[in-house]
């Protein structure tokens, strides 16, 4: 469940959209005044959403998305005036007053673009460190020598046995490098 923080600077606000959220099924982590406090709950959590007011005691809501980390969202709720002057690219904005069908929304929208996202990261192919880029590329080089393969072969080799293996490229080059050493 995607976490959520409500940042007002009344506590009575926050406290009312933090109890409107949690009737509706929503999971609210934090419950803020102040835009520190806000970006203190966030340390403590991968991902969420901060559903905030304009201006807090310490800060405006758009240097509190400044110091978001890449994985939260913002649901700013504001006068007309303040949304139709322009949001950050990345802020939804909803404007005063606040129509609890608007709300949930836009909560909704927000929810299935983070769902997007989060998926979008677990299916993007992980990056191979230096090391592993060195070895394949030792592997390589051995089974060039010692078999008289091109690079391109030596490489269709070394994702085949990875393939057949099970096992990825930066493995089998190394199970392959200490066979062929040993």
């Amino acid at each position: 469940m995607t976490n959520i923080i409500v940042v007002f600077p009344k506590p009575e606000d926050a406290r009312s959209i933090r109890n409107f959220l949690m009737r509706s099924g929503y999971s609210v982590a934090a419950t803020c005044t102040s835009g520190t406090v806000a970006l203190q709950a966030v340390d403590n959590l991968n991902e969420g959403i901060i559903v905030c007011g304009y201006r807090y005691r310490d800060m405006l809501y758009d240097e509190l998305f400044e110091n978001l980390p890449a994985t939260f969202e913002m649901l700013l709720v504001a006068s007309e005036r303040v949304i139709e002057e322009g949001i950050p690219q990345g802020v939804t904005g909803i404007s005063m007053p606040l129509k609890v069908q608007e709300l949930v929304e836009a909560l909704e929208r927000i929810l299935f673009s983070l769902e997007r996202e989060r998926k979008k990261r677990r299916t993007a192919p992980r990056q191979k460190s230096a090391e592993e880029l060195k070895q394949i590329a030792q592997a390589k080089a051995l089974l060039m020598e010692r078999n008289r393969m091109s690079e391109e072969e030596a490489h269709r080799y070394l994702q085949k046995t990875s393939m057949d293996s099970g096992t990825n490229i930066a493995e089998t080059a190394q199970m392959l490098l200490s066979l062929m050493k040993a």
